[in-house]
């Protein structure tokens, strides 16, 4: 999932959302639950209403009928505006991904409820087909061109496997933010490799109408956490596993619904799987690693 403005973001979230005390998740044999008629559903990277009801309009639907309530699609223009309507109780539901919900987490509570996979969801390094260049290792001193700040298989990912190179990403690496543009920008000379995501490196060389000839893997990272559907710490905990059991339940047709959308194939043979908390913690290292330690 896409991440946007990762540094003026964060600082505006530490500034929006303080750590909340979960007291709606507390639960007294003397008080009957009450449960939300209406769930709001916001999914971090995508923006504007247009965009969001053509890419889960029947999702939405499906997910409804799944969890018998009824839900209202709910815009963002990014992941902290839904952590602030998390945080306030405005949004019920979320999906993000692994970068986002790993500040989400820490600066609003929000619940993780299940996970969704993205299959070939890693991070590789190519280099030109005829560069000297053989590891991750020999890239210290290069310039590497990643996909935006603060994105999981763009930024991050490609951040792990130059760690495990032994290359530390603020001293040994020059790293150029280039978007789309990188592949070209590797064809060309203009840098050294290219580290990005294996889907998105596939989707680019097929737009471009390039051949995986005219480059070579040099590294291919860990299957990276996957993408999940978070709840608002506002919400009582048994309603939260509530639905956590209906979506396991009913997967099958809610990763039809999901697929409907035309910006989704990344969920193509996905599946509904437990979400913990602590398979994030490759992110948390990596954040620290660049500096950004502080935002936890």
């Amino acid at each position: 999932m896409k991440r946007r403005h990762f540094v003026g973001l964060s600082l505006l979230l530490v500034a929006s959302c303080s750590t909340t005390v979960n007291q709606s998740n507390r639960t007294s044999s003397n008080f009957a639950v009450s449960e939300p008629e209406t769930l709001e559903f916001a999914v971090t990277d995508v923006q504007g209403a247009e965009d969001l009801q053509q890419n889960y309009q029947t999702f939405r639907t499906v997910l409804g009928e799944v969890l018998e309530k009824k839900i209202e699609l709910f815009p963002v223009d990014n992941y902290i505006a839904a952590a602030v309507a998390l945080q306030s109780g405005q949004l019920k539901l979320a999906l993000t991904g692994p970068s986002e919900y790993v500040i989400m987490r820490a600066r609003t509570n929000a619940v993780p409820i299940i996970a969704i996979t993205r299959p070939e969801y890693h991070s590789i390094i190519a280099v030109s087909a005829n560069s000297e260049i053989k590891s991750a290792a020999q890239l210290k001193g290069k310039t590497t061109a990643m996909w935006e700040v603060g994105s999981t298989s763009g930024h991050l990912g490609p951040i792990k496997i130059l760690l495990e190179a032994g290359l530390n990403p603020q001293t040994d690496i020059k790293i150029s933010m280039l978007g789309k543009n990188g592949l070209q920008a590797l064809k060309k000379g203009e840098v050294d490799a290219l580290a990005i995501g294996y889907t998105r490196y596939q989707n680019l060389l097929n737009s471009e109408g390039l051949s995986e000839s005219e480059f070579r893997l040099i590294a291919t990272g860990q299957p990276l956490p996957n993408d999940l559907f978070v709840a608002s710490s506002n919400l009582p905990i048994v309603v939260v596993e509530k639905m956590r059991d209906r979506l396991v339940e009913n997967q099958d047709k809610l990763i039809e619904a999901i697929l409907v959308g035309k910006a989704n194939d990344k969920y193509q043979g996905a599946k509904l799987v437990p979400a913990n908390d602590s398979d994030y913690n490759m992110i948390r290292e990596v954040y620290k690693a660049i500096g950004q330690g502080n935002v936890f």
